[in-house]
């Protein structure tokens, strides 16, 4: 009996390059809080954000999407037709079926590649780099692209005090690609679906066709989550460092989830974390964008010069589901 061909396998994997794309709308406090009845004041004590970027009259999700894929493709220097797979970490799409993925790829001439959307909301980017690195390591890729995209203020009630506040629209794409070292750490990942209404929608898409209740937008149980990602992520977070055999002094910055910046401040502290380690605030001008929010944080570390290439990073996304995943990276 003929025996199967397989194929061949890759030992590590690195981030080679990094885009962004912001809202093209700078929404202040002020702006927001009179229909939520509060204040500037108010909403920068609770969530450390100052402004948040929303998308403009005609910006989609995939706009975003396509301009921040187009930046790290060009960065990494490598013909887009090598792309083996495209992820698209998203809430938004706004169609059910076919996949933002499948689209993107087209837009960026990804056109041998594997496309699909993966829903795991904040953690949405670090599962899709889990992905990526296992894809490249099974030999299946040679490159992936993941992209963390969203444009939340379609799914925003503005009158809501729960999450309506925090949120912003953007995309952070990555390209992910082989490497002779390691530059991606075995990932810590889960979900605790015991959780699972804590963060989500007012209702589902046949509620709305059957008219029970209006378009369904975000909200969470502020306190239950807050609680919830301060204790049990630095659990994950000192996981993934123990996977990646590394100390916190090791690091060179501490890039988590935006959600709030009391959940940022707090997670450091958790870590002990030296002054050395710089940690990402990117939540305060630009809101919290869901599985944008890791790359777009990591993007403006590097491009404002803040971290050097080449230190290691440890990323962790965590949100609706209530689903978490760590990794510790090389700074492209």
């Amino acid at each position: 009996m003929k025996t199967l061909n397989q194929t061949q396998q890759r030992e590590f994997t690195r981030i080679f390059s990094l885009g962004a794309s912001r809202g093209s709308l700078t929404v202040t406090n002020q702006d927001i809080a009179g229909p939520i009845d509060s204040s500037d004041e108010w909403i920068r004590q609770r969530t450390g954000i100052v402004t948040r970027k929303r998308a403009g009259a005609g910006q989609s999700l995939m706009d975003m999407a396509t301009e921040a894929s187009e930046e790290a493709i060009a960065k990494a220097g490598i013909d887009p037709a090598e792309i083996g797979a495209v992820i698209l970490a998203t809430i938004t799409f706004p169609f059910q079926t076919p996949s933002g993925a499948s689209l993107l790829s087209a837009k960026v001439g990804a056109v041998n590649a594997a496309a699909y959307d993966i829903s795991a909301a904040c953690a949405g980017y670090c599962y899709g780099i889990a992905q990526a690195d296992a894809l490249i390591r099974s030999g299946v890729a040679k490159y992936v692209l993941v992209v963390g995209g969203e444009k939340l203020s379609d799914f925003i009630e503005p009158t809501d005090r729960s999450i309506s506040f925090l949120l912003g629209d953007g995309a952070g794409a990555a390209i992910v690609g082989p490497s002779d070292h390691p530059g991606i750490s075995k990932s810590v990942w889960g979900a605790d679906g015991s959780n699972w209404d804590k963060v989500g929608m007012t209702g589902s898409l046949i509620d709305y066709r059957d008219g029970k209740i209006a378009w369904p937008t975000l909200v969470q149980e502020g306190q239950s989550v807050f609680r919830w990602a301060v204790w049990e992520m630095a659990k994950v977070a000192k996981q993934a460092l123990l996977e990646a055999g590394l100390e916190p002094k090791d690091l060179a910055a501490l890039v988590t989830h935006q959600a709030n910046i009391r959940i940022i401040d707090e997670l450091a502290k958790q870590l002990e974390l030296p002054d050395s380690v710089v940690i990402a605030r990117d939540i305060i001008d630009t809101g919290n964008t869901s599985a944008a929010s890791i790359p777009l944080a990591m993007h403006r570390l590097l491009s404002e010069g803040l971290v050097a290439k080449g230190g290691y990073a440890l990323q962790i996304g965590f949100g609706a589901g209530l689903a978490f995943a760590a990794q510790v990276i090389e700074l492209p």
